[in-house]
C-alpha cells in the first residue's frame, strides 16, 4: 500500500473520490433539518435519500459506457463542480419538492464520478497491486462520506441552513487539482487482458456470476445505507443532539474505511470468497446490538458494524472489473450503480417499517437482508472470486485506460 500512495495520479483520484463522497455524506446530516423544516415523516425522509440514490445509481451504467469509449480530461473536474453546486443548494431549498430535485441532481454527479474514478484508479495502478490500490481508492470515498456529516454539522452550526453554500468553493478547488493531474495521466496506465481474450474484444461476459456479485452488493447496500440514513433520525427523535449522532455516523463510516483496507489486504492473502462471506455474516451481531441497545455504547457497536460490513467493498468491485475485461467503466457502474440502487430503494422500505414498528425494530429486520445476501454470495462460482486466476497482466506505455484514452479529444476506443 505504501507503493500505491506514491502514485500521484491515484492520490489525486482518491482526493476527488473523497470530495465527491463527502458531498454525498452531507445529505445524511441534513435530513433531520429537512424533516423538521418541512414536517416530514420517516418515509418521506427516505424518499429524499431515494432521489439521490436513484439519480446516482441509474446514471452509472451510462457513465461507465461513456468512460469505456470516450473520456475527456475535463469531465471528472466538471462532475465535482456539478455536485458541489447542487449539494450547496440544499440549505436554500424552499420546499420539499425543491429538495428532492436538488438531491437528484447532486446524485447525478455522484453517479458520474464513481465509474470514471474507479476505471481511472484501476488504469493508473500497477496491476500486481490493483486489489490493494482499489481498496485505498475506495477508502478515499468512504472517508469523505464519513466526514460529510461532520462538515454538515459545522456548516449548519456556524452559518445556519445556508451554510451548505460553503461547500462549493471546496469542490471547485479539488476539481482544479484533478484537471491538472488528468492532463498528465496518459502514458502511465495499465490494462488487464483475461486469458483467451483478443484485442478485438471478443470475450464473453459471465453474466450468471456477475449478476450474483451485483445482487450481493445490492443487499449489502440496503443494510448499510439504511443504518447510515436512520441513525441520525433515530437519535434525533430520542432527544440527542447533532454533536452526538454526527460523530456516531462518522464512526460507522470511518470504521468501514478501516474494514475496506483490511478486507482488500486479506483478499490478496486468503481469497476474495472468504472475505466476502465473513463480511456478510460477521456484520449481523453488531447490527443487532445497534438496533437493540441505543445509547453511548452504540459507538462501539457501530464501529464493529462498519469494519465488518465494508470489508468486502473493494473485493466486489475488483471482481466485477475482472469479469468484464475491457469494460471496467461498465463493470464499475454495475457494481457502484446497480448495487447502490437497491440500497436506495431499501431505505424508504426500512422507513415504512420504522413508521409502523419503530426505527429500532426496523434496523433489526435488516439482519434478514444480510442473511439473504450471504445465501446469494454462497452461489457465486469460486472462480469468479479467485484473485489472479482469470487475468494475464499487460503493462503498456500507451495512453490506454481499459480501451480508452484521456485527452482533450475523443479516444481511440476499440469497439
Amino acid at each position: 500500500m505504501i507503493a500505491s500512495l506514491r502514485n500521484r495520479a491515484l492520490v489525486v483520484l482518491m482526493l476527488g473520490h473523497f470530495t465527491n463522497d463527502m458531498l454525498g455524506g452531507v445529505l445524511t446530516l441534513f435530513l433531520p433539518e429537512a424533516k423538521e423544516r418541512f414536517a416530514l415523516g420517516n418515509g418521506e425522509v427516505g424518499l429524499v435519500a431515494l432521489a439521490y440514490a436513484c439519480a446516482s445509481s441509474l446514471s452509472q451504467p451510462f457513465f461507465g459506457w461513456f468512460t469505456d469509449r470516450q473520456l475527456r480530461r475535463w469531465v471528472p473536474s466538471a462532475v465535482l463542480i456539478w455536485g458541489g453546486i447542487f449539494t450547496s443548494l440544499y440549505g436554500v431549498a424552499g420546499s420539499y419538492a425543491m429538495l428532492l430535485v436538488f438531491a437528484a441532481l447532486a446524485g447525478l454527479a455522484s453517479g458520474a464520478y464513481h465509474p470514471l474514478g474507479a476505471s481511472l484508479a484501476a488504469a493508473v495502478t500497477d496491476p500486481r497491486r490493483r486489489n490493494s490500490a482499489l481498496s485505498l481508492y475506495t477508502v478515499g470515498g468512504t472517508s469523505g462520506f464519513a466526514l460529510g456529516p461532520l462538515v454538515a454539522v459545522s456548516c449548519l452550526a456556524v452559518f445556519g441552513p445556508r451554510g451548505t453554500l460553503a461547500l462549493l468553493p471546496l469542490a471547485a478547488l479539488v476539481a482544479a487539482l484533478l484537471f491538472r493531474e488528468m492532463t498528465n495521466v496518459a502514458g502511465r496506465t495499465h490494462r488487464v487482458r483475461p486469458s483467451g481474450v483478443t484485442e478485438s474484444g471478443g470475450d464473453t461476459v459471465p453474466w450468471g456470476a456477475l449478476s450474483r456479485v451485483i445482487g450481493t452488493v445490492m443487499l449489502r447496500s440496503w443494510v448499510f445505507l439504511s443504518v447510515l440514513q436512520f441513525l441520525p433520525v433515530w437519535y434525533s427523535d430520542l432527544g440527542y443532539g447533532r454533536s452526538f449522532y454526527g460523530p456516531l455516523v462518522t464512526t460507522v463510516i470511518l470504521a468501514g474505511a478501516v474494514g475496506t483496507l483490511v478486507g482488500g489486504s486479506l483478499a490478496d492473502r486468503i481469497g476474495e470468497r472468504r472475505v466476502l462471506l465473513a463480511s456478510l455474516t460477521l456484520s449481523v451481531p453488531p447490527l443487532l446490538l445497534i438496533a437493540g441497545y441505543p445509547g453511548p455504547w452504540a459507538f462501539a457497536a457501530g464501529a464493529a458494524f462498519g469494519i465488518t460490513a465494508d470489508a468486502s467493498l473493494s473485493v466486489t468491485l475488483v471482481a466485477a472489473q475482472r469479469l468484464m475485461p475491457g469494460r471496467t467503466g461498465i463493470a464499475s457502474g454495475a457494481i457502484l450503480g446497480l448495487g447502490f440502487i437497491t440500497g436506495g430503494i431499501g431505505v424508504p422500505v426500512t422507513g415504512r417499517i420504522a413508521d409502523s414498528v419503530g426505527i429500532g425494530p426496523a434496523l433489526a429486520s435488516l439482519a434478514l437482508v444480510s442473511g439473504l445476501a450471504t445465501v446469494l454470495a454462497l452461489t457465486i462460482p469460486p472462480g469468479a472470486l479467485t484473485m489472479g486466476s482469470r487475468a494475464d497482466v499487460i503493462v503498456s506505455d500507451e495512453p490506454v485506460i481499459s480501451e480508452i484514452a484521456i485527452s482533450g479529444r475523443p479516444s481511440r476506443g476499440s469497439d
